[in-house]
């Protein structure tokens, strides 16, 4: 619902920018045209940064920690696990 609405934003900015470009009042075209994109490309994008979730725990020197959250897309519980050496974390499906 969050992912939507603040897409929702994003276009409504970018909507309002090419308006006031368009009709001649450039310094907020200019403001309203930046954030919109920042913000439409920043929420399409964000799943692209984040790791896969995975759904079996790592082998070797990963340790689970006591982080668990719930995936919003499945709904599923997800623990962390850390790599202490390199401080990389894997998320894992439980």
């Amino acid at each position: 619902m969050l992912h939507s609405l603040t897409l929702a934003l994003g276009v409504i900015a970018l909507v309002g920018g090419l308006v006031s470009l368009a009709i001649g009042i450039f310094p907020p075209a200019f403001v309203f045209l930046s954030w919109g994109i920042l913000i439409v490309a920043g929420t399409v994008f964000e799943r692209y940064r984040y790791k896969p979730i995975a759904a079996a725990a790592p082998h070797g020197r990963w340790v689970k920690t006591t982080e668990r959250f719930i995936d919003e897309q499945t709904g599923k519980p997800v623990t962390v696990y850390l790599d202490p050496e390199s401080g990389e974390r894997q998320y894992v499906n439980e």
